[in-house]
């Protein structure tokens, strides 16, 4: 008995010795919270998304008051923000391009033929490792919601093998264009009014047998665009959005209907709706 009461005691006096000295070690290397790190921190949404690059918002606090990070990295805050940021800084405010989420892709399960019937975890990772993914189109949205899990603002869902985002909830923080393994998800300005639902690099031939309304390099869009803003590479045409000028006659031209009109009506709809609201 004797025994157990004296190991008992020694572990209890070891236990404290142990804590006083973390406690002493603690205090030695303390460092003190920085005042300018914790009002840039305040700026910050607190999602901890990383679409900024750093693993949370503090670490890009830290990082923007070392004068690593821009004042305006992180894509989910607002311009008001950014310019208390900058006024913490003492900088002159940064003016930033609100940025969104789109997936270029169209190929839903109703539109593009399938390879094979998946049974199996349902994430677009698992579904990829086997030829690529279930659909023959090997550059299309897998559509097992692999972007939806990734996505902290709820602002991705995936309707019949075709994810689709919120323009609403979307605040560009990239997080579901890192984890999508076909890299179709791309960020576009926040308000361009078209973008190219296609990112298939087979020719037309293969493209039409795949799937009906995958673009098939015709490079009609690219011929009728005044101001340049198209462009067909491999097979698939792309929008340079700094030249695009939202006159939509690349949406009339094309002929499979792959151009698809983006944000601006969306954007427009919104504000009608606000209006017969009031």
């Amino acid at each position: 008995m004797n025994d157990v009461i004296i190991a008992f005691v020694s572990f209890g006096a070891i236990g404290l010795v142990l804590g006083l000295l973390l406690a002493l070690v603690s205090k030695i290397f303390a460092t003190e919270d920085n005042p300018k790190v914790e009002e840039i921190f305040e700026c910050l949404p607190g999602a901890n998304c990383g679409g900024c690059g750093y693993a949370s918002c503090h670490a890009l606090a830290e990082a923007i008051e070392r004068g690593e990070a821009k004042t305006n990295s992180c894509r989910a805050a607002s311009q008001e923000s950014v310019e208390k940021i900058c006024a913490v800084m003492g900088v002159a405010a940064e003016q930033g391009v609100r940025m969104r989420a789109q997936v270029m892709c169209s190929g839903s399960h109703s539109r593009v033929r399938s390879k094979y019937i998946y049974e199996g975890p349902k994430d677009c990772n698992s579904v990829v490792k086997l030829g690529g993914g279930n659909k023959l189109c090997l550059n299309g949205c897998i559509g097992y919601g692999t972007c939806v899990s990734k996505c902290n603002f709820d602002a991705i869902k995936v309707v019949d093998g075709l994810a689709h985002i919120d323009y609403d909830k979307c605040i560009g923080c990239g997080a579901c264009v890192s984890a999508c393994p076909k890299q179709i998800i791309k960020l576009i300005p926040y308000h361009s009014a078209y973008w190219v639902g296609c990112m298939s690099v087979d020719n037309g031939k293969i493209t039409m047998k795949n799937c009906d309304v995958g673009c098939i390099g015709c490079r009609i869009c690219e011929k009728n665009c005044e101001s340049g803003a198209i462009k067909v590479d491999n097979f698939v045409a792309s929008i340079d959005y700094y030249k695009c000028t939202g006159c939509g006659v690349c949406v009339t031209k094309c002929p499979r209907h792959i151009i698809r009109t983006g944000n601006f009506e969306h954007h427009q709809r919104k504000i009608g709706e606000k209006i017969l609201n009031k």
